[in-house]
């Protein structure tokens, strides 16, 4: 069981590199867009919690739960994007 819990805490580790990722791009986004109200893109966050349903499918991981996930992630990353957005141009 030890091994096991120390693979998930792997896992939990890359995930949370990968994330600094994502948002290191949702900071690049704030920077590029030149409208607040760029930020949100419906079309687009349901583009991407769609992919990432179709994904879970063909890897056999539970799509509903993926779904959830992805609509929290793209939620909290729209309000990081939001607020770095403003704090850019507070400081202009």
């Amino acid at each position: 069981m030890e091994e096991v819990r120390a693979g998930v805490d792997n896992v939990d580790h890359e995930l949370l590199a990968l994330l600094a990722t994502r948002f290191g791009y949702m900071r690049a986004a704030a920077r590029i867009k030149p409208e607040r109200g760029q930020v949100r893109d419906e079309a687009r966050k349901a583009a991407v919690i769609a992919a990432a349903v179709a994904e879970a499918e063909a890897r056999g991981i539970p799509s509903q739960v993926i779904a959830r996930m992805w609509d929290l992630l793209v939620e909290g990353s729209i309000g990081y994007e939001l607020a770095e957005w403003d704090r850019l141009r507070r400081k202009a």
